[in-house]
């Protein structure tokens, strides 16, 4: 039997077609490759099978869906393709409703009426939005603050009431703040525009490639007026992508898991933690906040820790390490 992935050519899904290939099972990748580089292909098949097949399609393009599922006997779907910038959504929201919600109803409509069994989406913390008490758990209300929250929460909507409605089992996993890169340095974070979260971007101004990093809000209620993410290793995430496939729902149509490390770490500790893993200096420059931007967030994966059997092994000094290390790879190699 045989996973679908989309987007499984970008930053999280690459990692997870490489577990999931570790883990015995046949994949095949769906990517259009609007934010994802070509080459990433070759560096797949090295790290899984010179056969693996990557199609360059749509998720929303349905022949191209039912094929792949029809050809190769598709039993389960992991999610990934979508617009993902929080900033960007809000410039252009409309972007973000037609590509997120139409991928995912075009998934959902041809994996029911082909009885795939299996649906994972890869959803995000932004949901939760502005939590009313950390750390946040999968009860926790959702209240997006930005269009990309709101697209997250309304295909994980759409899912949840087609596996209702079905034979098809859905799980949800809301993942943190991924971080780091394979340990051989051939995939990682490497969109074709730039990445706006944090970690890129702190790498980028250890590499020099900017002159300083912007510390967007140094004004937030937290211990050291920086903002607090749950940053996890998406090598660990990918690893959550293969337990979640294999986790036995039982009488439950769906499932909602956060994946992170439950630790909430300071733009001005990971700044600090970067200078040890890099052995450069950053400099930074405080800006303002960015709109949609929230003060703290971290994780409970109490439940993925008991259903999914899932902890993560890697910390924040292997993250920022591994990183490191892709990204100076690439940043010699000029690409």
């Amino acid at each position: 039997m045989t996973t679908l992935i989309t987007g499984g050519a970008g930053y999280v899904g690459g990692h997870t077609v490489v577990a999931l290939h570790a883990a015995g099972r046949n994949v095949v990748v769906l990517d259009d490759f609007s934010n994802a580089r070509r080459d990433v292909v070759d560096e797949l098949r090295l790290l899984t099978t010179p056969d693996l097949l990557v199609v360059e399609g749509d998720a929303a393009d349905r022949p191209t869906v039912e094929q792949l599922c029809d050809d190769h006997n598709v039993d389960s779907i992991v999610h990934f393709a979508a617009c993902k910038s929080v900033p960007e959504s809000l410039v252009d929201p409309l972007r973000y409703y037609r590509n997120n919600l139409v991928s995912t109803l075009c998934l959902a409509e041809v994996a029911v009426e082909r009885g795939i069994e299996r649906f994972v989406l890869s959803s995000s913390a932004v949901v939760y939005g502005r939590a009313g008490a950390l750390p946040v758990t999968e009860e926790t209300p959702a209240a997006p603050q930005s269009p990309y929250g709101e697209t997250k929460l309304m295909c994980e909507r759409i899912l949840t009431d087609a596996a209702a409605a079905s034979g098809m089992r859905v799980v949800i996993l809301r993942y943190f703040n991924p971080v780091g890169a394979h340990p051989s340095g051939r995939i990682g974070e490497r969109p074709l525009a730039a990445a706006q979260n944090l970690v890129p971007a702190v790498m980028r101004a250890a590499q020099g490639s900017a002159e300083r990093l912007r510390v967007f809000g140094d004004d937030y209620e937290t211990r050291d007026g920086t903002a607090i993410r749950d940053f996890v290793h998406v090598t660990d995430l990918a690893e959550g992508h293969v337990a979640a496939i294999d986790a036995d729902l039982g009488e439950q149509a769906s499932r909602i898991f956060n994946l992170g490390t439950g630790v909430g770490t300071t733009v001005f500790e990971l700044i600090d933690a970067a200078v040890k893993a890099t052995g450069r200096q950053i400099p930074y420059e405080i800006s303002g906040r960015r709109p949609g931007d929230i003060a703290a967030s971290w994780a409970d994966c109490s439940r993925a820790h008991v259903e999914l059997g899932w902890r993560p092994g890697r910390d924040l000094a292997q993250m920022l390490t591994d990183h490191w290390n892709f990204a100076q790879r690439w940043h010699h190699m000029g690409a």
